[in-house]
């Protein structure tokens, strides 16, 4: 089974990026493939994956960024966001 939540290093390092999934998405596994792919640093964390409180204050978060609380959410320097898998998108957020 998938970690809860951790950091995945690489190269590019220039952005804060916080990656919120859910464990099973098929959305997800490629967004955070794409990420990893592009040797991305990145925070991960799958919310389906974590219990009573913590649960409760993630999806808050994640609704901050994105009212409907989809999934994946790719938060970028605590500046913009990401719904969806979006590679375009993202590689436009970290100026790749």
């Amino acid at each position: 089974m998938a970690e809860a939540k951790g950091t995945v290093a690489g190269a590019n390092s220039e952005h804060t990026v916080r990656f919120y999934g859910i464990s099973t998405c098929v959305w997800c596994k490629k967004t955070r493939q794409f990420l990893e792919d592009n040797d991305i640093a990145f925070e991960f964390i799958y919310i389906d994956l974590l219990d009573g409180e913590e649960k409760e204050e993630t999806r808050a978060l994640v609704r901050e960024w994105n009212p409907r609380e989809s999934f994946p959410t790719v938060v970028i320097d605590e500046d913009s966001c990401v719904v969806g898998f979006r590679p375009e998108e993202i590689k436009g957020a970290l100026e790749l």
